[in-house]
């Protein structure tokens, strides 16, 4: 798509007219006096909770912000490979795709040794390696990625939308109430901002909180909990242009370093015109703040123009501008439970996103791994509060998600001082950013995460079942036909943001038809004995994949199966009428990769693959595995009566 060709205009480039690009976004009204989850920021995080939970009518959530209306412009912009595949589970991937610049190949920029006043091209590279996911890097405004998750929360069941202009003042906790899981133990006071409200206070009482509302976390303050790490001593400018230029790679992601004058990360954005230009500024004296230097937009161009020599720069319209510290913070914990508590008490209050850790925008990580930080938290939440699991699941949230936001920590750190280097420090290295790069490309894409062995992460027992499908990492997806529609689709995309587990049968070298295979076994266990986890853990009266959602995967072409000889329990009756779901089996998809072979999986023996509602594997195990799989499940779940 191309667009912004005469000025930048925010919104959908698919509505004409720009006047019918603003919709109206939040809703009037105070807020309820009793809430089950209260969110605090409407950005990345907040939006990307909000959407997970608006999907459970029984779970009462409300998401408030301080600004006036809805994110229009500026922020972030890089969509890393892992969040596309989250995207896609929201059932937005497409929209994104459609709308995005997509990050083919980066290109790298060094000082000319012959003139070392000006730049020449010293590198040119695949942005992402093959086969790493099935979706690309891509660029877009936060604002549209705003835009998506609130359209997903409007036709949600609940039809949630944001209560805008609302200030936090403060938050407090009874521990007293903290143990009882049906209790409203947090009280929030907020004011309300809106000019035909202002000065109102409002008192809400809540569930759970979590705090989405930045690096100045309000929800950060009250529970105690503190920014840890380095202070800013570094500046950058950014800027969003519709500039004319000779410069070559302007349609490509470039990473330029000159010999005096400083580095420019340069991004191209959507709409085939508009480029985004990270300008590296002089670093800040002990103690200095950015804002002391009264840097202007000019400034920045000019900064720009010098790295850029011998090519020129002319901006025509700058869409948004901004200057910024880098500095790298952590948090030690993200919830309120003391760490020598975490035994006797529940959390009641979270912290996600830029609110717990803060980081450089240059490896494109901030946005992405807030919205993975409530991706993992959103369906620990719901099932706590739909009853499905004890409450302890949630101290997983801080455990894991802390650990992750470390090592971006140590990667930005690294990465940021990489892309700093002038010689103004040391000579600038072009090819140990271009190795750098290439050595950390599955982090940057987001698909490097580990989740540590817990609860819910099981220990590797048998991991050589199917070594593509590393336990604590994601479920990285490959290409299957459908077995009742000879549809080619991804495996992966069955997993959506619906707060279900996924057991993935992978059937053995046999038939699935004969009467000893491992599939028809397995599927015989999971629909008739009291062990099943599918019969302990599924409400009465709800569909049988309402909680555990079992698909089979067969090593036979899929012409050579007959879907009326497989097992009953993967042609389950659902809904009020009892239609037949026929979408529970697939076969290898010959053309796009055979998914035995692409993930490892022992073709002899087959296996099974537990996934997370978020995506992660959980579990490796053989098909028979029935008691290690019984005993998975008991170890968090609660059984249904």
């Amino acid at each position: 798509m191309q667009f912004h060709l005469d000025g930048y205009e925010p919104g959908d480039p698919e509505i004409f007219d720009s006047a019918e690009r603003y919709g109206k976004s939040g809703t009037e009204g105070p807020l309820p006096k009793e809430i089950d989850i209260l969110i605090v920021g409407c950005g990345p995080a907040g939006l990307t909770l909000a959407a997970q939970l608006s999907a459970f009518p029984e779970i009462k959530t409300c998401i408030v912000d301080q600004k006036s209306e809805r994110l229009l412009r500026g922020q972030a912009d890089g969509v890393a490979c892992r969040t596309m595949e989250m995207f896609e589970a929201f059932g937005f991937a497409e929209r994104v795709l459609k709308e995005a610049y997509w990050v083919n190949e980066t290109t790298f920029w060094k000082p000319d040794e012959r003139q070392r006043d000006k730049i020449i091209r010293s590198g040119r590279i695949q942005d992402t390696e093959d086969g790493l996911s099935e979706f690309p890097h891509v660029i877009l405004n936060q604002a549209r990625v705003h835009d998506f998750f609130l359209d997903v929360m409007r036709k949600s069941p609940t039809k949630l939308e944001p209560h805008y202009a609302r200030r936090l003042l403060d938050i407090e906790i009874d521990p007293a109430a903290s143990s009882d899981p049906a209790s409203y133990p947090v009280t929030v006071r907020l004011e309300r901002l809106d000019p035909s409200h202002e000065g109102e206070i409002e008192t809400v009482k809540a569930r759970y909180v979590v705090g989405c509302d930045g690096a100045r976390s309000t929800v950060r303050k009250s529970i105690g909990r503190i920014l840890h790490g380095d202070s800013a001593n570094h500046a950058w400018g950014v800027m969003d242009v519709l500039a004319v230029t000779d410069f070559p790679d302007i349609r490509l992601k470039s990473l330029i370093q000159s010999a005096g004058e400083g580095s420019i990360v340069l991004i191209p954005r959507e709409g085939g015109y508009l480029v985004r230009i990270y300008v590296e500024l002089d670093k800040l004296d002990q103690g200095e703040r950015v804002s002391n230097r009264n840097i202007n937009s000019d400034y920045l161009i000019a900064a720009a123009q010098r790295i850029l020599k011998p090519y020129t720069l002319e901006v025509k319209e700058i869409a948004w501008w901004s200057v910024y510290e880098i500095g790298q913070r952590l948090c030690d914990k993200f919830d309120d439970v003391p760490e020598e508590e975490t035994g006797e008490r529940l959390p009641r209050v979270f912290i996600a996103g830029d609110a717990c850790h803060t980081h450089s925008p240059k490896a494109g990580q901030g946005m992405n791994v807030s919205m993975q930080d409530s991706f993992n938290l959103g369906w620990k939440l719901a099932s706590v509060l739909r009853n499905r699991c004890a409450p302890s699941l949630l101290h997983t949230y801080s455990a894991e998600r802390q650990a992750i936001a470390g090592e971006l920590i140590d990667f930005d750190r690294e990465w940021a001082a990489i892309l700093s280097a002038s010689s103004k420090d040391r000579e600038a290295d072009a090819a140990e950013t271009q190795n750098y790069f290439v050595r950390h490309g599955r982090y940057t894409a987001g698909t490097a995460t580990r989740y540590r062995n817990s609860v819910i992460i099981a220990e590797s027992a048998h991991q050589q079942l199917a070594t593509g499908f590393t336990i604590g990492m994601r479920f990285h997806s490959a290409p299957v036909i459908r077995l009742a529609d000879a549809k080619p689709v991804q495996l992966g995309h069955t997993i959506k943001a619906d707060g279900r587990w996924r057991i993935f049968a992978f059937a053995g070298a046999e038939y699935p038809t004969a009467p000893a295979s491992g599939i028809r076994a397995l599927c015989e266990f999971l629909a008739e004995s009291a062990e099943s986890p599918v019969r302990r853990y599924t409400p009465a009266g709800a569909d049988g994949d309402s909680v555990i959602d079992v698909r089979a995967v067969f090593q036979q072409g899929h012409r050579e199966l007959a879907v009326e000889n497989m097992p009953a329990f993967l042609l389950p009756r659902k809904g009020r009428h009892g239609l037949v779901d026929y979408e529970k089996m697939f076969c290898p998809d010959i053309k796009g990769g055979n998914i035995f072979d692409m993930r490892g999986i022992d073709r002899q023996q087959g296996c099974m693959a537990i996934v997370r509602p978020d995506q992660y594997v959980a579990h490796v195990l053989p098909l028979n595995g029935f008691g290690e799989l019984t005993a998975f499940f008991d170890g968090f779940m609660l059984r249904q009566g």
